[in-house]
């Protein structure tokens, strides 16, 4: 919980996709990567495994998979449960930047 609060302190938005490996549709993946492609040092793009970190899944009361968050300056700016396309995700996180 405390790195968590170190990452989403920065003051470029940060992208979170929260998932489960257990997900047979992962296609996020690729899509993260386009989006931090395209997004270079503007923001940061990270993934948080449900399983492996459930007090803070818990905490942020994440129940669907995928789950993608933004934060800058430790504040939840936007988030939304259910696949997304690089496009749409570049679009969110630009609005911050």
């Amino acid at each position: 919980m405390t790195k968590f609060g170190e990452i989403i302190s920065i003051d470029k938005p940060v992208l979170i996709d929260f998932y489960a490996d257990w997900s047979e549709a992962e296609p996020s993946l690729d899509t993260l990567r386009d989006v931090a492609a395209a997004l270079g040092d503007k923001a940061k793009v990270i993934k948080i495994d449900i399983k492996k970190n459930e007090v803070l899944a818990d905490a942020l009361r994440v129940k669907g998979n995928p789950t993608f968050m933004i934060y800058k300056n430790g504040e939840m700016k936007w988030r939304q449960t259910g696949e997304q396309d690089a496009n749409t995700l570049i679009g969110l996180v630009q609005q911050f930047v």
